[in-house]
């Protein structure tokens, strides 16, 4: 497993677990942070036993670990670029914050801090975002004179609705957890010690489950709001469909067609193929 310098990937009982680490900036993302993060999730994506990611920020320099989740995009980078870099780097951060939506197995961010700008749009590239009590949202790039660069003039509008969206990126105005809660931007609110346990339960559940069906659940829903209804029911049936060729399905289905006497089912070893 490689080194990175700004991020720190660890994969234990089939999760990897992906560190945002630059405690002097409070985890800002910069060109380099941006391109380890790009060579961790290949790394994660060659490990087939890695059956889901939780994606959280590290301790900033005084090491409080509920600080900052990801607090911008680097303003000290950005601040010298022409149109034309304004516009690479934009397309750097989008295609891997697009990555980490397509990607092949579920992305939960724990946001355990800040999550401005940028680190609000990379927790909307995730699967499923679970946050602390003193986490909170923002996209403030309009009194920085630019807008949302990493997809965020997109990715809010689809998960808390044009309005609030624009309220939030035209006002530059940030909002607390509770509120994050009620508008939908996030599924659940933990006290700070709680965040890391719950992120680590909710990604063993999903790992614990057949990868296969897991990973073509994702693709349907993904694949699906891009698509007319009529167009994304046929997705769905052809995943559907897909999975009976799966030596998860049949032994799952067998297994439960062969209960127990107390009616438990047993373990299913699934085998991601």
């Amino acid at each position: 497993m490689s080194e990175f310098k700004n991020v720190i990937l660890e994969i234990a009982d089939s999760v990897a677990t992906l560190t945002i680490s630059r405690p002097a900036a409070l985890n800002a993302l910069n060109s380099e942070t941006l391109d380890e993060l790009n060579a961790a999730l290949s790394e994660i994506e060659a490990d087939s036993n890695v059956r889901a990611v939780i994606l959280t920020g590290g301790p900033d320099k005084k090491g409080d670990a509920f600080k900052s989740f990801v607090a911008g995009a680097d303003i000290g980078e950005m601040s010298t670029l022409s149109k034309a870099e304004g516009e690479a780097f934009g397309k750097k951060g989008n295609d891997i914050f697009r990555r980490i939506e397509t990607f092949p197995v579920p992305v939960i961010a724990a946001i355990n801090g800040f999550a401005l700008g940028g680190g609000c749009e990379i927790s909307l590239s995730c699967d499923i975002r679970i946050c602390s009590e003193n986490a909170l949202f923002g996209q403030p790039e309009v009194g920085l004179g630019i807008t949302p660069g990493f997809g965020g003039t997109q990715r809010l509008a689809r998960v808390v609705g044009v309005g609030k969206a624009k309220e939030m990126i035209y006002g530059a105005r940030n909002i607390k957890a509770d509120e994050a809660l009620r508008i939908g931007l996030v599924n659940s609110v933990y006290p700070a010690e709680e965040l890391m346990p719950a992120a680590q339960k909710l990604a063993a559940t999903i790992a614990g489950n057949a990868p296969i069906a897991v990973r073509a659940c994702k693709k349907a829903i993904n694949d699906g709001l891009d698509a007319s209804m009529d167009d994304a029911i046929v997705i769905e049936e052809k995943l559907f469909g897909s999975c009976f060729e799966t030596e998860d399905q049949r032994a799952a289905m067998a297994n439960f067609l062969e209960k127990d006497p107390e009616k438990k089912l047993k373990k299913v070893p699934f085998q991601n193929k």
